[in-house]
Parts: C-alpha cells; structure tokens; sequence
C-alpha cells in the first residue's frame, strides 16, 4: 500500500489520466428507401464526425494545419471555433467525414480531438427521385417527402454502450451494452424506378425545349391508386445541398394549384350526362361563335366557328361556348357536387407532406358567368395529384382509390364516385377527342388505344384577373392506357411555357413519350393496328 501510494504515485496518475469511462451513443441504422422492385433510392453509408473538447484540444499552430488540411477548413477557422467555445468539452469541427479520411484524422493522435461514428443518407437516383423520396437533415431527421412522412418508421432507435477510452478518444474496450441499437424500417415505395427516369427526362426536355417556368408528371396504376411516378422541374440533388434553392425542394405535383382548363370539360360534360337531358349526341348550337353571359364573352379557342355540334363533339374539339351552354342549361349544383365527389377541394388520403387541397367555389358564389367559366376549368384550383385521381375514377369504371407512395400487397378501399355506366361512357368519349381532328391528336401512342383530354388554361394576374397580351398559360394533358383495359394515368402539367403554350402543343407529345414507354416498361402489349385508329365507338 505504501509502495504503491508513495512511491508509484505518478505512474497510477497518468494511467487514470490516460483512460476513462464513458457513455457512448450507439447510431441506429435509418432504414433504406426503395422502389418497387427493390431498387434503392435512399441508402445509410458509415460516416465519422469529427468532434473537440476545446479544453483538452491541443492547439498547436501545426495541429490546426494538419486538421484544416484533411478537413477541408482553414486553420483561421479552427482557432476561431476554439476561442469561441473554449469553455465548452463538446463542439463539432466537421460532420459526416468519408471513414478514410477520419482514419487519417485518428493517426494524428491529436489531444482533445475525436470521432463519433454515424451515418449518413446517400440518394442513388438524385435529381430523379428527390422529390418523392425528400432528405434527411444532418441530425439524419427527415426533412422533405417521403423521408419526413415515414420519419419515425424509418428512423430506428439509438442505442448505448459504456466503454473506456484513451486520451484521444479511442475506444480501448466496450464493457457492456446497455441497450442495443434497433435499425429503422426498409420502405418499399409504389415508384418503378425505370418509370421515374423516364417521366423525369422527358418532362425535363420539355421544360427546357418550351423555355416553361416549371413542370410536373404523375404516372398512376387506377386500379391499385399507386403512384409508379411522379416528377417535377426544375428538380435538385439530394447529395449536393451546400446552395440549395428550397424552392426546388417543393413537390409542385401535390403543393401547387392551378386552374385545370379545357381538362375540367371531362367532368362538366359527365355532369351533363348524368342529369339525363343529355346524351353524347345531343346537339349544341355554339353559333355565332361567342355566348355572351351577362355583360362578358365567352369564345371558342383561336374564335373559331363550331355552329351545331354533338356533346361528344363538344368534348373533342374543347369548345368552351359548348361546354358553358351545357352547364348553364342545368341547376348549379349540378357540376359543383360532381367536382366535389371525384375529390376536388380536398387533400387526397396520399399522405405526402403539405399538400394542398386546392378549392371550389361556393353554390352562393356561382354567378351565371363564373358558372360558364367553371364548365371549362376556371374559378377551381387544383392540384396534379387531384386531377390524376379524378382520371383515374374514370379509368376504373368511377371506382376511386386513394393515391398511395407505398407498394400495395392487398387490395385498396376504393369508393364509387361516378356511375359505372357514366365512367365507362366517359372513357369513351375521351378516347373520340384522340382522333380526328380532336386536340389530343399529338397524344396518340401507336399500337395502343388512348383516352384522354388537353388543357390550355390562362393564369391569372397577381390581383386578379386575366391579361390575354401576357401570354401566361397553364398547358396540360392527361390521358388514360389502354382503353379496353387501363392500366395507367398520366398527367402532364407544364407552367407557363414560352415557346409555344396550347397543351395539344406542348403537352400531349410529351404524355406520348411518357405513357409509350410505361406501356412498354410494364410489357403492356400493343392491342391494335395503326390502320385501325380512328375507328372508335361511342357509348350512347
């Protein structure tokens, strides 16, 4: 005892100085985010983050140097950060390090410096999916999309060990594993990823090709609600966020609300249909070529003259003077209760983080000319998601699934929104307005029977208003494949495109690239000839 009180004294103080218990986090691992065949789209890779004690930090002019060196910092912002928190034991010097290089920051045996072993989120697909999948934060909490939807599913736990350690921060022996760590979910996501590319780069040419502001694409399965796609510009990389726009971190498909255009007459003239005083050939008289609705006009596209025409008519070449006379023949609450029931003016069940619910007008708000207006899609917004969804109930014989992110491995809850009869009719009608000289011509994918309808919508002024001399249009077009059968919805929705603007322009070849190739993606075999296209029957 006296030998070793006495005479070893400074032996025993610098081994206890040298060694100590502590406490130390064990990160869990975040789960991985994939597509639906197992692709992955968000992955955890082991990272280190470089943390000091500035209390036992040596902080030699060379140890900065040698930090800022293999850290990419300068040594001014080292001794800054010390001077700073030099009665703290804990600040970060660099998070989320590469392991080589925090094994190089180890060798230098630097008093006072260590390392915390973590992970960090890593995004395979990039600008594709960024989006839909989100991001996570450095604190790997989700912070956009489907990364803070699933946060709390996707997260794990962390766990705790006590352990000792040397001077430098190593660890010399884990004495017990208080709590083990617990890895987050895996999500498997209703996304195909062949799709997502795909959608991705034809909406990005079109984007760039019409000088557009912005753009969106949603590619859905009607029978399941699953979203295979859903695509905005201009987009941005997940990985590289150091000058990140937060603008571009916002899913337009679900947050942005426009007014649908000519896309809406889909719905005004399935309201018409189900009132019984119309039929697909019951006769419209658009002459003179205007209508005049108290003391405003309404026209026909580019003024032109459509005289007497048949409701299916109506729809294939978009006639608004067409679309409004129907509307206003019938009670207000006629097309207003129909919007509502297919899900305008409420958030989808989609679950996606600050969607929109867009909106609708009020039946005491329904003048005769906001009426006329509504029939051919002003005076609603919507959101990219709503309108698909509204689609797809047409494409499922008025079945509507709620839209989902997530793989389905059972059957959807879907509710009836429109009559069986009428959606079918619907479809076929849509499918008229393929052929001929209807507007979605430019939409046409051979081999396959299409339906479908354009939108070229005027945006209104900042104050209100529409200004025909500026030339600022909302250009769509959503179709449905294969008629007989469909399988799939697609929406284009292009923001103010410069070169060019009508949705049968801008719009329509791009939905062709899209569907064509989903179609071909999903081994969706051609039904039909070219020579048999045009040949469509109307329901009656």
């Amino acid at each position: 005892m006296v030998y070793l009180t006495v005479f070893d004294r400074s032996f025993l103080l610098n081994q206890g100085n040298s060694r100590y218990l502590r406490l130390m986090e064990i990160p869990a691992y975040r789960g991985m985010i994939m597509d639906r065949h197992g692709e992955p789209l968000a992955v955890s890779t082991p990272v280190d983050s470089v943390w000091i004690n500035p209390q036992d930090f040596d902080d030699s002019s060379q140890n900065e140097i040698n930090l800022s060196q293999l850290l990419n910092i300068t040594p001014q912002e080292i001794h800054h950060l010390m001077q700073q928190s030099s009665e703290k034991e804990f600040v970060y010097l660099k998070r989320n390090v590469n392991p080589g290089i925090s094994k190089q920051v180890a060798a230098l045996s630097i008093s006072g410096v260590y390392l915390e072993h973590t992970y960090r989120r890593y995004y395979p697909e990039a600008e594709v999916a960024a989006h839909v999948v989100g991001f996570t934060n450095v604190d790997d909490q989700g912070q956009e999309g489907l990364e803070l939807a699933y946060n709390s599913w996707l997260q794990g736990r962390a766990g705790k060990a006590r352990v000792l350690k040397d001077l430098y921060g190593h660890v010399l022996a884990v004495l017990d594993n208080i709590k083990e760590a617990e890895s987050g979910h895996d999500l498997t996501l209703s996304v195909d990823e062949q799709i997502q590319f795909l959608a991705y780069s034809v909406l990005k040419s079109t984007v760039e090709k019409y000088h557009a502001i912005s753009g969106s694409v949603i590619v859905m399965n009607p029978k399941t609600g699953e979203i295979l796609a859903m695509v905005n510009q201009p987009s941005y990389n997940p990985n590289q966020r150091l000058n990140l726009v937060i603008a571009a971190t916002r899913n337009r498909a679900v947050t942005d609300v426009f007014e649908p255009g000519s896309t809406l007459k889909a719905f005004s003239i399935a309201a018409a249909l189900s009132s019984g005083k119309y039929t697909p050939l019951t006769k419209v008289d658009t002459n003179p070529g205007w209508l005049d609705v108290g003391r405003n006009r309404v026209f026909d596209d580019k003024h032109e003259k459509n005289g007497v025409i048949t409701v299916t008519r109506v729809l294939q070449k978009s006639s608004n003077i067409g679309a409004a006379k129907i509307t206003l023949s019938l009670p207000p609450e006629n097309l207003l209760n129909l919007l509502r029931q297919m899900g305008f003016g409420d958030r989808t069940l989609s679950a996606f983080p600050g969607e929109s619910a867009g909106s609708l007008p009020r039946l005491d708000q329904l003048r005769p000319f906001e009426l006329a207006t509504l029939a051919f899609g002003y005076g609603i917004s919507v959101t990219t998601l709503q309108l698909t969804q509204a689609y797809a109930a047409i494409a499922n014989h008025g079945l509507q699934c709620p839209p989902t992110f997530l793989k389905r491995d059972t059957a959807p809850t879907c509710v009836q929104v429109m009559n069986p009869a009428l959606a079918d009719q619907m479809l076929s009608l849509l499918e008229v307005v393929m052929e001929g000289d209807g507007t979605g011509r430019a939409a046409r994918v051979p081999g396959y029977r299409i339906a479908g309808k354009t939108g070229t919508a005027y945006k209104a002024e900042a104050f209100g208003g529409y200004n025909r001399d500026n030339k600022r249009f909302t250009s769509s077009f959503i179709g449905i494949a294969p008629v007989e059968d469909p399988q799939l919805v697609v929406a284009v929705i292009v923001n103010e495109p410069q070169a060019g603007y009508y949705g049968a322009v801008v719009s329509a070849p791009a939905f062709a690239q899209i569907m064509g190739g989903s179609l071909r993606i999903l081994n969706i075999q051609p039904t039909v000839n070219d020579s048999d296209m045009g040949q469509v029957k109307v329901i009656e």
